[in-house]
């Protein structure tokens, strides 16, 4: 069955083999020939679905991974009738699986690093799944190329490495068919998921940038689909990213995974402020986890750097090859201090800089010439275009003036190896490396420390053979940029500005000339590290926070809303649900004694309304609920008593709590009553000023004053600035008026002082007691509101009528608008829901009024229209 938050929703875009995997067991929900889906308990209604049942333990579960390239090496046969295939021990995805529970049955999905024909597509695919449990999704070639070289390469590889890519020099301005091909090539991988996963139970693991609006496809299609996204990359500054054209696009997809990892704070952090900055959430920490409510959701944050495979690092150390190479390495370099890079050809990875600073070390310490070489092993380049071509050139350049200018026969300072070196010989120049040096200007994460690290722990057994100490080989040194994802977690490494040639210069050196037992004594820290943080750890550790933040999936009621890529799904609590209006009318109709209370601005008003004065409808709506005696209406606002006075002037009838509930009146023709005795308001003399040093250090920021409280107001102000400010603003006032009869709050873009025991909750309770103490308690009570300060209203009407006399005859509706989740029982989706209930309410205390209040019905049934087919 199709859930029905899909149904509906426009298409987001035109949108010999080697050994097989460990569980054997067949997959349920795919053939084994590409594009037809077993018809097999399709059952995915995700609808209003509530089981009380505790989620399956994780170990009897399904993952599917998700990454642009599958795990497989493959190699067309000698006769040319088809292919071989074998697993690429070097894949991340492949060695994760080392760090989940043996009995889980892992599925790839992702692309072959070779073209296939569409002719021997089918038979690849069913020969892949049957021995691999590899689904390969086949992209078709104008799209490989849009999509990867394109939209990939040209755009979000630069911009996530705070490169800003849209200039005639880095690819021209953005070319919204790149975005199209991206939008389909992430289309194509979810139907790739979709015709294996098995919904309620399979867990999703998405990896890295090329597959960032893949959530959003999963989402729309299983709304309680468990599914995990984690970012390879690093993710720039809200400066830089926010000059991407489709920025809210990625964002609201990454929102639509239920746990998004990165390898650092930093990068987590610049997400977080793109979400505030441009999508208004607010980021939460409880018990040590980080999370954002979107839509009833929490959309965890994890940070964990990867780790590298120590089984296969060991494993490679061990055989004669790479034994054998480090003896011939030992002795081709006998007598020098070898310094060693590896990177890939990249615009990032400073290699340039690298070479300069070598330079620089050769000018400054003549000593050193002749001892010193360093060997920069160089991987071919994974993107395309003159930025790569340029950076190629540069090396080369100055690697051949260094050994021009220093060299001689026999010594060659820099040795450049532009080629593929297999793992064996990458290995072997780790070991005999006295430093390794990684000098990226940004980089993700980057490995290739950590296999230092781990080589020169594990060559211990082929030294002796090389005639060298064991001691010597337990030890190592780093030179590593500050802007790469590990250089957090190597608080041993000599850590350098890499555009600061001279300071580079100067660690080389402190590296090659520091004392031999510092040296050991750091590399036992960073080993240490290494081998408890490996791959394994992090993908236990990452598969952990996903199925405790999945937990509550089946238990809560989800429905979809939005188009295209702006769909998300809101989560509900199973006993939270919308007010109808047919509903409340029926109870309305059958009660005697009706308490309706309701807040003003975002409740009657939306809160981007620039005039926020009452417009007649809403005033000739409220007089006609005032005017049914059976009615006790209520405004219950934050506002000063003398704004709501004038705005509800014409309202004769019409209660209003002013100032969260300090001022009081019962209709217009009475005195204002306090709801607590306050005489002393001197403590204003105390927090006003403190408030004006604040106000005058953040722009944006204003000061509202009442009569009985003061509030700091920071909506306009930058968000992580303003939300800043606001925290130590709290904690100052809480200091300077710790022995006042005040109460300090914060609030949605608030912070407010204001007497102790005043609250809408507090108002609440004495309005319902008083009804009660004079004869008539309420059968009926509505209550309706929008923010964190209406939430006391919810909690204290609840406790309330609870009690008797109350209890054993009222209805409740304690309603909020848009806030979800909340205290409150049903929900409203804005303001014109609110207006729409209200004037059912009004039509049935007074009929005749249908025709008065019909301007106001033509004004918003489009707006009802529209929202009513966002919640088909």
């Amino acid at each position: 069955m199709v859930s029905r938050s899909y149904a509906n929703l426009l298409d987001l875009s035109a949108g010999d083999m080697g050994v097989a995997p460990r569980s054997s067991r067949r997959l349920p929900r795919v053939m084994t020939v590409a594009g037809i889906v077993s018809a097999e308990g399709r059952d995915d209604d995700n609808s209003n679905s509530v089981t009380s049942e505790a989620p399956s333990s994780l170990s009897t579960e399904r993952i599917i991974i998700v990454a642009h390239m599958l795990p497989l090496l493959a190699q067309r046969k000698a006769d040319d009738t088809g292919w071989t295939f074998s697993w690429d021990e070097d894949s991340l995805v492949l060695q994760l699986k080392d760090g989940l529970p043996e009995d889980m049955e892992v599925i790839y999905i992702g692309c072959l690093k070779v073209e296939v024909e569409p002719s021997e597509q089918d038979e690849v695919a069913s020969a892949l799944l049957e021995t691999f449990n590899c689904v390969p999704a086949f992209l078709p070639a104008h799209v490989q190329v849009n999509f990867y070289h394109g939209f990939c390469k040209q755009l979000l590889w630069p911009l996530f490495h705070y490169m800003l890519p849209l200039a005639p020099d880095h690819g021209g301005r953005f070319d919204r068919s790149l975005w199209q091909a991206y939008v389909s090539a992430n289309k194509l991988f979810a139907d790739k998921v979709m015709e294996v996963i098995s919904p309620e139970d399979d867990f999703v693991w998405v990896h890295d940038y090329h597959l960032l609006v893949l959530p959003t496809f999963l989402r729309r299609r299983f709304n309680k689909i468990k599914l995990g996204f984690f970012l390879h990359s690093p993710f720039p500054s809200s400066e830089i990213y926010r000059t991407l054209p489709v920025r809210d696009e990625i964002l609201r997809a990454l929102l639509n995974a239920d746990l998004v990892g990165f390898h650092t704070f930093d990068y987590a952090r610049h997400f977080l402020s793109c979400c505030s900055r441009m999508l208004g959430l607010v980021y939460e920490s409880r018990r040590g986890y980080m999370g954002l409510e979107y839509y009833g959701r929490t959309v965890g944050i994890k940070i964990m750097p990867v780790g590298i495979h120590m089984g296969q690092l060991n494993t490679r150390l061990k055989r004669h090859d790479t034994e054998w190479r480090i003896g011939e390495l030992r002795a081709e370099y006998a007598g020098k201090t070898v310094l060693l890079g590896v990177d890939d050809m990249d615009i990032f990875k400073g290699i340039g800089l690298k070479l300069l600073a070598m330079e620089q070390l050769l000018k400054q310490h003549p000593q050193r010439r002749g001892k010193v070489v360093l060997v920069q092993i160089v991987k071919p380049a994974r993107g395309r275009g003159k930025d790569v071509l340029e950076i190629q050139n540069e090396a080369s350049t100055i690697a051949r003036r260094i050994n021009r200018e220093f060299g001689w026969e026999g010594y060659q300072p820099v040795v450049l190896l532009e080629r593929s070196v297999p793992l064996y010989e990458r290995l072997a120049f780790y070991a005999i490396a006295e430093c390794c040096v990684v000098t990226a200007v940004r980089d993700g994460m980057n490995l290739h420390p950590y296999e230092y690290i781990v080589a020169r722990q594990g060559c211990v057994a082929a030294e002796p053979a090389n005639g060298a100490s064991a001691e010597t080989a337990r030890q190592s040194m780093l030179v590593v940029s500050e802007f790469i994802g590990c250089s957090p977690s190597l608080s041993g490494a000599i850590r350098v500005n890499p555009w600061n040639i001279e300071t580079m210069a100067d660690a080389l050196n402190t590296a090659i000339t520091m004392p031999t037992a510092e040296k050991h004594m750091r590399h036992e820290k960073h080993f240490k590290y290494v081998s408890t943080h490996d791959v394994a750890y992090w993908a236990q550790s990452f598969m952990g926070d996903l199925e405790r933040t999945c937990r509550d999936h089946q238990r809560r009621r989800s429905y979809g809303i939005g188009f295209g890529l702006s769909f998300k799904v809101v989560a509900l609590d199973p006993n939270f649900r919308k007010l109808l209006t047919e509903h409340i009318v029926s109870a309305y109709g059958r009660s005697q004694k009706r308490a309706i209370l309701l807040d003003y601005d975002g409740t009657m008003i939306t809160q981007t309304s620039h005039n926020k004065t009452p417009n007649q409808d809403v005033i000739t709506l409220l007089n006609t609920l005032c005017n049914d005696p059976k009615n006790s209406v209520f405004i219950v606002s934050g506002r000063g008593r003398k704004t709501l006075s004038d705005w509800f002037s014409p309202c004769e009838r019409l209660g209003i709590a002013a100032e969260h509930g300090y001022y009081y009146r019962w209709r217009k023709d009475e005195e204002w009553t306090t709801c607590v005795s306050v005489q002393d308001f001197e403590w204003k003399e105390v927090a006003a000023p403190v408030m004006n040093l604040y106000t005058e250090s953040t722009d944006g920021s204003i000061i509202e004053e009442k009569e009985s409280a003061i509030v700091w107001h920071y909506r306009d102000a930058d968000p992580d600035f303003g939300s800043w400010q606001a925290k130590e603003l709290l904690d100052h006032l809480e200091s300077v008026l710790a022995n006042e009869p005040v109460a300090v709050k914060s609030g949605q873009h608030i912070v407010e002082v204001k007497p102790q025991g005043v609250s809408k909750g507090v108002i609440v309770e004495k309005l319902l007691s008083m009804m009660a103490e004079r004869g008539s308690p309420p059968d009926f009570v509505l209550c309706v509101g929008d923010d964190r300060s209406d939430e006391d209203m919810f909690e204290s009407i609840a406790t309330t009528m609870s009690l008797p006399p109350q209890s054993s005859m009222a209805e409740v509706f304690a309603c909020t608008v848009g806030q979800k989740p909340s205290k409150a029982k049903y929900y409203l989706d804005d303001t014109s829901n609110v207006l729409n209930m209200l004037q059912g309410l009004a039509i049935a205390s007074d009929p005749g009024s249908a025709t008065a209040l019909s301007a106001y019905s033509t004004h918003t049934s489009q707006a009802t229209l529209e929202m009513s087919l966002l919640h088909i």
